[in-house]
């Protein structure tokens, strides 16, 4: 049992350029085509490792987020590919309208996340998970189904957040897998604090880490990672329809079986943007210390911040972050999943 408070590291607001990281790479591979045909073509180059009972989890948003990977694209994909998949949520720590089960649902139903099983993992308890290695938990409390599903497919839409400067596959699990009431709570809230979000910074950001490592631990090795880099707001899509809106440009799509290495390779291309297009993106991130996720979670062992970016539309050639985005066109236009929201938002 601790007895000391542990202290937080330092440095979450300093990018760490990729010719200084040291240690071993892992893959990561990389497509331009953000459409249904290019997410199935993501998953192919990792899903070996999915077996058995399969859960999606991914980020099913706030009544009408406009930011939200497409449903099309999610429907296709599980149609196509994982046609026994279910997806798997969790209930928010904060009131609205994911806040209690029921309401969950019907947010559920207006977002169009009606084609196939969505599990609220917490709707029925929870279930404690070991934090092997940690300095902030011993275990942390997840949603008690989701120990029902043999693999993981961490399906995560990549964009900013308000506290942690960026979500993405660290962010999905370590937030949206631990339950509503005490897993959330065991990260956001200060012990006897009656601020509900008096943990920020550094300490967050191992927080969520060391949440998303139970997680991982669980799953190992039948676990994978895809990042969405598409309609980045520097918001959370947590925040809905009041998501600050999307200046950053669309880039791709990542997939790896280390979630540090797929987590690092996003923040790169951000920071590799040409013509300033990631400016909105790094002030987000730096200025809530969150490239401690990605220090931390090497720290942990929970993967390589090196990586051999592939690139899957050119014969798998290995490009560098900088070539990978440098086509990429600054400024962004509304694609048609957001311009016509009513018409197809329960395709």
């Amino acid at each position: 049992m601790r007895v000391n408070k542990p202290t937080p590291g330092k440095d979450g607001g300093k990018y760490v350029p990729f010719e200084r990281r040291t240690g071993d790479s892992s893959t990561v591979f990389f497509t331009r085509d953000l459409s249904e045909a290019g997410l199935q073509k993501i998953y192919d180059k990792v899903s070996s490792v999915l077996s058995g009972k399969v859960a999606v989890k991914l980020h099913t948003g706030e009544a009408e987020g406009p930011n939200i990977i497409p449903r099309p694209w999610v429907k296709e994909l599980l149609a196509v590919r994982l046609p026994d998949a279910t997806i798997i949520e969790t209930n928010t720590y904060y009131e609205g309208s994911r806040y209690t089960t029921e309401a969950h649902r019907k947010t559920l139903e207006i977002n169009g996340w009606t084609f196939c099983p969505v599990d609220i993992t917490d709707s029925e308890g929870v279930a404690a998970l070991p934090v092997r290695g940690g300095k902030w938990f011993e275990e942390m409390h997840v949603g008690k189904s989701m120990l029902n599903y043999d693999s993981l497919l961490v399906l995560t839409h990549f964009k900013g957040h308000t506290m942690g400067g960026f979500g993405g596959s660290n962010k999905n699990i370590g937030i949206g897998c631990a339950d509503g009431r005490i897993g959330k709570a065991q990260i956001h809230t200060a012990k006897g604090s009656d601020n509900m979000w008096s943990i920020a910074e550094e300490e967050l950001m191992e927080r969520i880490s060391e949440s998303t490592k139970a997680t991982v631990d669980f799953f190992a090795p039948r676990i994978c990672y895809i990042n969405v880099m598409r309609n980045m707001s520097v918001s959370c899509d947590c925040e809905g329809t009041g998501a600050e809106p999307v200046v950053t440009p669309d880039v791709g799509i990542l997939a790896s079986l280390d979630i540090l290495s797929v987590d690092n390779a996003s923040v790169d291309l951000i920071y590799n943007l040409p013509d300033g297009g990631g400016k909105a993106m790094i002030e987000r991130v730096e200025t809530r210390h969150g490239l401690r996720q990605l220090s931390y979670m090497k720290e942990l062992g929970m993967g390589n911040d090196r990586y051999i970016l592939i690139d899957v539309d050119n014969g798998d050639a290995v490009i560098t972050a900088a070539e990978a985005v440098r086509d990429v066109k600054p400024g962004w236009e509304p694609d048609r999943y957001n311009t016509f929201w009513g018409r197809n938002k329960h395709m």
